[in-house]
């Protein structure tokens, strides 16, 4: 957690799959765009479900003057594919990635050429050279299928050493696990900016079923506090407001790189923590 490097705020968005959510996502883009972040990411769905809907989500991004990294996933894929993908992404001025394993279609056993993120990023540098900026995964309370930590912080060691530039972790509430994943990650020698990803709490039900999909924990206290105000679904956002902001105010004390909210393709509560956390209108 260097404070001497630029600190980098950012937004996550799912490729919308109607018109509708298409119009929806572009207020939200220019809301979020009054912030000045570095850069919006759009997610990939799993096998490349959404990869022409990623990429026209990711041209209005850019069409309307910011800076877009796509999420790139490999399980699944063909390096045929990836190289058709990685043509495609640098005829349109595409030069920001997320480089993710990602995940099998459901029904689907066929996880394709590449069974591992480092490997699709040694592909990416091996077919493109520096071309592309590339984020990769990190978990603060390691990745669900991992054997074990030490299994985990390795898996990430090897994304950095096949040319990663930076790293998003996952969101998480307790900050702790954040700072001895960036603790043991500099005693492998990985000194790559690690920037946090936080989640705005819009409802307990959700935040409870994607957390118990990605392995996230939510603390024990602020469960039960949720499960207090039943469906007081104003009262759920008001005490997720405060949760985040404080979160993300002790990771920007503490020298966080920056931070990269997942929006769910929604303003209002990214908003408000900035608001609070006091960040100006762009780079701080």
């Amino acid at each position: 957690m260097s404070p001497k490097r630029e600190r980098v705020f950012s937004f996550e968005f799912f490729p919308p799959a109607t018109p509708e959510g298409a119009q929806k996502l572009a207020a939200t883009r220019e809301q979020l765009a009054l912030l000045a972040p570095k850069f919006f990411s759009v997610t990939f769905g799993a096998g490349g479900s959404t990869r022409d809907r990623t990429l026209s989500a990711v041209l209005e991004i850019q069409a309307a003057g910011h800076r877009a990294a796509p999420h790139i996933s490999c399980i699944g894929s063909s390096r045929a594919s990836i190289r058709e993908t990685l043509r495609n992404y640098r005829e349109h001025g595409i030069r920001h990635l997320v480089a993710l394993r990602g995940d099998l279609p459901s029904g689907s056993a066929d996880v394709g050429e590449f069974r591992y993120a480092y490997e699709l990023v040694e592909f990416i540098r091996a077919e493109t050279g520096d071309a592309f900026q590339i984020e990769v995964a990190c978990y603060p309370e390691y990745h669900p299928q991992a054997a074990n930590p030490d299994a985990d912080l390795a898996n990430f060691k090897r994304k950095i050493d096949a040319g990663a530039d930076s790293a998003i972790t996952q969101y998480f509430f307790n900050a702790d696990s954040y700072y001895h994943l960036v603790d043991r990650a500099h005693k492998m020698g990985i000194d790559v900016p690690i920037v946090p990803g936080v989640m705005p709490i819009l409802s307990f039900s959700k935040i409870a079923r994607f957390s118990d999909a990605c392995g996230a924990e939510i603390p024990r206290w602020i469960r039960r506090r949720m499960e207090s105000f039943g469906d007081d679904s104003a009262s759920i956002r008001a005490f997720g407001v405060d949760v985040v902001t404080q979160l993300c105010a002790d990771l920007l004390a503490r020298g966080a790189p920056g931070l990269h909210f997942y929006t769910l393709n929604q303003a209002a509560l990214s908003i408000t923590i900035w608001q609070r956390l006091g960040l100006p209108m762009g780079q701080p």
